[in-house]
């Protein structure tokens, strides 16, 4: 019997099937003559540079990249040395808006905007009172625009620093609160709790911008950074007036849903203050188009090629411990120098990802994953043999981790003692990793799989050698 494993099952305690997403094992659709598609390790996190404080983003300028970490605004070089800019006050440590006109980078941090001058080097804090508080900069055709998450301001094209009482525009399909500006197909879009408005540049004396009716999108964002451009399309996580949180895809009035019912059910874990906090971030890489979602105890993450090729939402989880639980520890991903340059939401330090490695920082972490429930007709079965098929002969050097495999006869309530599986060493690819006398089933099975990053190994599918008990 073949079995799948890019996806797991379980039951909680509410009585209800609940999806087990693979932890740090990507799913790639690619028919390699075994199965449509394998897990393969997700990638490892190398140390770029030490930094004065806790990322709070990054953005590539002219080859160069800049970062805001703690209160500090840096220069990240390509030798992995740092050139301290300015400061831009803490902001509780709180992300930070970037985005960059042809002379200036606007930070808007802590409610304050400033400008990094890329010609002068100098760093300028903007003061005219017009501007108000800031929370999220943008720019487009000229104009830098700020929200206070009440109106929207635009700075005169001419000089960034000046800021025209008269020109200020506001969102008022809905009385919500403005949270984010985005910028797509050179249109401006307002990002509402419960909203979403477009507006297109109109020049003219005031407010240059003008609402456009038929782009209004019935569902907004539930926090300032819970957003991003992704597949050419406005990714956000929120929902409309009286709706339970989800993540959506919106444009042009159209809004689709690509949160799963187990997502769904895991942003509701948390309360409407923790996921105003969640940074939603886009990574293009090779055939993957992946959309990470940071949250306080893991990074969810979905892949839309993976998801189109599969005909169903592909999502997985991202951790950066040996005990399943914790932070995932790279968020703002940066290209730059040929590489993808990772903030810590944790800890002061930068790092760059490694798909060669599965550590983090050094540190080994763990991977997981599960199938769906094996049934036989509601026949028993005798589990003569299970073999995890794939790639053998990648373990960290000097190394000879192991593999355990548990089962659940109740639809993972409970499981039973691991059994362990040694994954061979550096170079023996034609290592099997195998299972003898496995147990039976009178009903139902659930197959589980555990290990760490030393075993730095992808897996096609899992075979099993079944004797039915008929009854």
């Amino acid at each position: 019997m073949k079995v799948g494993i890019t996806s797991g099952i379980y039951s909680d305690n509410d009585g209800e099937y609940r999806t087990a997403y693979p932890v740090n094992l990507v799913p790639i659709a690619v028919d390699n003559g075994i199965s449509n598609g394998y897990l393969k390790p997700a990638s490892g996190i190398k140390l770029f540079c030490d930094v004065p404080g806790v990322d709070r983003g990054g953005i590539n300028v002219r080859d160069v990249l800049y970062r805001v970490t703690g209160s500090k605004f840096i220069r990240v070089n390509r030798d992995s040395t740092i050139v301290v800019l300015g400061d831009v006050g803490f902001g509780n440590n709180q992300e930070v808006s970037l985005c960059y006109s042809f002379d200036n980078i606007g930070i808007a941090s802590g409610g304050k905007l400033f400008y990094w001058n890329l010609a002068g080097l100098t760093l300028t804090e903007v003061t005219d009172v017009n501007l108000g508080v800031c929370l999220y900069v943008n720019w487009l055709d000229g104009y830098f625009v700020s929200t206070d998450g009440t109106n929207i301001s635009a700075s005169d094209i001419n000089d960034p620093l000046v800021w025209n009482p008269l020109s200020y525009g506001s969102s008022e399909v809905l009385p919500d609160d403005i949270k984010s500006l985005l910028v797509l197909r050179n249109q401006l879009y307002a990002l509402n709790r419960y909203s979403i408005e477009a507006f297109q540049n109109i020049g003219g004396q005031f407010f240059p911008f003008q609402r456009i009716d038929g782009a209004y999108i019935q569902r907004g964002t539930i926090g300032n950074f819970a957003n991003c451009i992704f597949e050419e399309r406005l990714a956000f996580i929120g929902g409309g007036q009286n709706e339970s949180p989800a993540v959506w895809l919106g444009l042009n009035a159209q809004t689709e849903k690509i949160s799963t019912r187990e997502v769904d059910t895991r942003l509701q874990a948390f309360s409407e203050s923790e996921l105003s906090l969640v940074v939603l971030e886009a990574r293009i890489d090779k055939d993957q188009r992946l959309l990470y979602m940071h949250l306080p105890n893991e990074t969810l993450v979905y892949d839309a090629f993976t998801s189109t090729v599969s005909g169903t939402p592909i999502w997985y989880s991202l951790i950066s411990s040996i005990d399943y639980t914790g932070r995932y520890a790279a968020i703002n991903f940066v290209w730059a120098y040929d590489k993808w340059i990772t903030g810590d939401p944790t800890n002061t330090r930068l790092g760059v990802l490694d798909h060669t490695i599965g550590s983090h920082y050094g540190k080994t972490i763990a991977w997981e994953c599960s199938t769906k429930i094996t049934y036989n007709d509601a026949n028993g079965a005798i589990f003569n043999e299970i073999e995890l098929v794939g790639l053998s002969g990648t373990v960290a050097p000097n190394t000879s981790p192991v593999i355990y495999t548990s089962y659940s006869l109740d639809n993972g309530i409970t499981w039973s003692v691991p059994k362990v599986r040694t994954a061979g060493k550096l170079g023996q690819r034609e290592k099997r990793l195998n299972w003898l006398q496995n147990g039976a089933m009178s009903f139902t099975r659930i197959q589980r799989f555990r290990g760490n990053s030393d075993a730095h190994l992808s897996f096609s599918q899992l075979e099993i050698n079944l004797e039915p008990l008929y009854v």
